[in-house]
């Protein structure tokens, strides 16, 4: 008969599980984020105004970026109006209730924008919004 010793073994909780949790979250949302950041070009000023709604990305919006020098580009491919107004007659075509949204630099001429709107125009896209930022007063 085995004798009793007066020490009792603590139960002890294993953490690994919830840390391997933790970072599977972690490298989740970063991979999620990089999908978004690849729409959004740095180099491209947006204008300022004193009062905006806040945009809301559907999945089916084209970003189109209109850079200062009036160089387009959607989804970092650059394109030409010609080019442009093609892709988005077929999106079109594909999705008649398609939306554009448009973020052209503040320090280039907006002629670039209009040639756009244009376009979309052409095209019968009536869903275009102009991006923008909004001004900070401190």
């Amino acid at each position: 008969m085995p004798l009793k010793t007066g020490t009792v073994e603590e139960p002890k909780l294993d953490l690994t599980p919830m840390i391997d949790i933790v970072f599977l979250l972690i490298i989740f949302f970063m991979v999620g984020t990089q999908f978004t950041e690849m729409e959004r070009q740095y180099d491209i000023k947006l204008p300022t105004v004193t009062d905006a709604k806040p945009l809301t990305n559907l999945p089916d919006d084209i970003i189109v970026n209109v850079q200062q020098d009036g160089q387009i580009s959607i989804n970092g491919e650059k394109k030409s109006l010609e080019d442009l107004e093609s892709f988005l007659k077929t999106a079109t075509q594909n999705f008649p209730g398609q939306s554009v949204v448009i973020r052209g630099d503040s320090t280039g001429p907006y002629q670039n924008v209009m040639n756009i709107l244009e376009i979309c125009h052409r095209v019968k896209i009536r869903s275009v919004s102009l991006a923008n930022r909004l001004r900070d007063d401190s």
